[in-house]
């Protein structure tokens, strides 16, 4: 019995291992969230059983959690550089496949087509708005930027207001508002599913998502120019990294040990 109880903690501490070296490896990923390896105990005995007498038998992964704390905000200058001063995602959705994404990275560019879009193309949501920056609707939609406006001016620029206004400007001098960014938020967000590039997919865990306006209700205001940098502690990681290795190296002693005095019993028989 002990030899399957230590294996199975070797087993904890590998799981353990991968984890952290995870959180290491994306200490500079933008918007990304460190996790971490939560165990639980097993035990086994029937109705019959002595409760004073139940031996456990081992522990499991019972779960590896996602931790969603706000991360250091870096100044870059650029207008579409966002991050979330607060609670919320960034939505985005895929040109290819209609798949939506959240997002706490918010390194977006102007595409060819003057939609507004991550690294990978994906298109950011927004609420639509009046001709004075109004929401108008709760629906969302790709935020485009016209190549010229009605008067047949040229694009010259793009900002984002900290309420989440897109506001393109024009050569003839004239602004006008495209939309207003939409976050997202989530009832348990320990259920997003991680799909890698720092984006997330709703499960049925996290519940479906609502939508709101930057600065109002449990939504964080945008800080333009800025993004969240990862929310990886590496001093923190590292000691986690050291428990592991002892964890891993106390189970592999137990199952020598275990070993040893196997052999004995069987030498005292011969």
């Amino acid at each position: 019995m002990s030899f399957y109880t230590s294996l199975n903690g070797m087993k904890n501490a590998q799981t353990s291992l991968g984890v952290i070296a995870h959180n290491i490896s994306n200490s500079e990923t933008y918007g990304f969230k460190r996790s971490r390896t939560e165990f639980s105990e097993i035990v086994a005995g029937s109705a019959l059983t002595n409760p004073r007498m139940i031996q456990g038998i081992g522990a499991s992964v019972e779960s590896i959690t996602q931790n969603f704390a706000l991360g250091p905000v870096e100044q870059t200058g650029s207008a579409l550089d966002l991050a979330i001063t607060g609670d919320g995602f960034f939505t985005t959705r895929s040109a290819v496949d209609g798949t939506t994404l959240y997002t706490r990275a918010g390194s977006f560019s102007m595409s060819d087509t003057g939609h507004i879009t991550d690294s990978a193309g994906n298109r950011l949501q927004v609420f639509p708005v009046d001709a004075n920056g109004q929401v108008t609707g709760n629906g969302i939609s790709d935020a485009q930027v016209p190549a010229v406006n009605a008067a047949g001016s040229e694009f010259a620029g793009v900002t984002i207001t900290e309420t989440g206004l897109v506001q393109a400007s024009y050569a003839d001098g004239s602004v006008e508002p495209i939309g207003a960014v939409a976050l997202a938020s989530f009832i348990s967000p320990n259920g997003l599913k991680k799909v890698g590039s720092a984006n997330w997919e709703s499960t049925g865990l996290s519940g479906a998502a609502s939508y709101g306006s930057p600065g109002s209700g449990a939504y964080g205001s945008l800080l333009s120019g800025a993004l969240e940098r990862s929310n990886v502690d590496i001093a923190e990681e590292l000691v986690g990294l050291i428990t592991a290795q002892r964890n891993f190296q106390a189970n592999a002693k137990a199952i020598d040990t275990a070993t040893q005095i196997s052999q004995t019993v069987i030498n005292l028989r011969s």
